[in-house]
């Protein structure tokens, strides 16, 4: 298998976990969460879909640079890609936390697991293809700003 087909796979999978999530996400988001009380540093609700979209391909991209080097380092891209579903997995929990559960300090407590799995990929990603730790980058920021989002909002609604 190629490359380019170790990242579409990879950043189908990622999309597609993207949109699951975001089912979750769905009712909340019209009945619920716009009844919270939010920080004055929310962003607009339209913003989220293609901030996550993009960053699920760049994950997927990732995710699939670092698939295609299996041959040349097995065990360190084993291990990155572990890291990697996990996170994935965070990262989908995040939502039924937050908006399934409808609760932010659970996912507050999650989100902070999530980044550190992030951060860990990243590293792991950045030592096996460069490429795919800066595509990280921005992901990491997200969720560092979602993390204190989230936070923001528990403590404005508890």
């Amino acid at each position: 298998m190629n490359k380019y087909v170790k990242i579409l796979i990879f950043v189908l999978t990622c999309v597609a976990i993207g949109y699951l999530s975001g089912q979750v996400t769905q009712s909340s988001i019209k009945t619920w969460y716009p009844d919270l009380v939010k920080p004055s540093f929310n962003p607009p609700n339209w913003i989220f879909a293609p901030v996550w979209g993009l960053l699920y391909i760049m994950m997927g991209i990732a995710a699939g640079l670092v698939w295609s080097r299996i041959d040349f380092e097995r065990e360190a891209v084993r291990k990155a890609l572990i890291f990697f579903v996990i996170q994935l997995a965070l990262n989908s929990l995040w939502s039924f936390l937050f908006f399934g559960l409808k609760n932010p300090m659970l996912a507050g407590i999650e989100i902070v697991l999530l980044w550190l799995m992030i951060y860990e990929t990243y590293i792991k990603f950045g030592k096996i293809d460069k490429i795919a730790g800066y595509l990280f980058i921005p992901y990491i920021l997200w969720v560092s700003f979602a993390s204190v989002l989230n936070g923001s909002i528990w403590w404005l609604n508890r």
